[in-house]
């Protein structure tokens, strides 16, 4: 069963969220429904890709990165957070009481442990912080771990 994480921009525009759920569906579409999708369900890629594999007949595993993440997530995300762990498989918490870069990066790490691929959207630009797609990127290639970089055509960034 191939095992995918995934890491990705947050905050999209809407017709960039389009695009980018488009992509992601169609990769899957190519797969037998038995991927298995890790992901820390943040607002953007995060959210957009688990859905697609829950809705592909994947299975679902969630890295939550700290205690207060949930609340670190804008509000208007924060049912389809719930809803999508509600359906997961597996749950891997974190011992970080805060929402840090570095708890995001440790996330990543352990996404990264568990996957056979990393799919990234991601427009190739430096990570804003530590712990970005960038970082994520960077970790999985200095592992080996093949990275698929989904970015659209028209695809943008606020």
């Amino acid at each position: 069963m191939p095992r995918i994480a995934i890491s990705g921009h947050r905050g999209l525009p809407e017709d960039t969220s389009r695009l980018i759920d488009g992509a992601i569906r169609a990769l899957l579409a190519a797969r037998a429904s038995d991927v298995v999708g890790i992901s820390c369900l943040a607002d953007g890629a995060d959210q957009l890709f688990a859905r697609a594999v829950v809705d592909n007949g994947g299975a679902l595993e969630v890295v939550v990165p700290a205690d207060d993440y949930r609340d670190g997530l804008p509000a208007e995300v924060r049912e389809e957070y719930d809803a999508l762990l509600a359906r997961a498989v597996r749950v891997h918490r974190l011992d970080f009481a805060d929402s840090t870069s570095a708890a995001h990066m440790a996330a990543g790490h352990l996404m990264l442990d568990h996957a056979d691929e990393l799919w990234a959207v991601w427009d190739g630009l430096p990570a804003r912080g530590y712990g970005g797609t960038a970082d994520v990127v960077a970790a999985a290639r200095d592992r080996g771990l093949p990275v698929r970089v989904i970015w659209p055509a028209g695809a943008r960034r606020d």
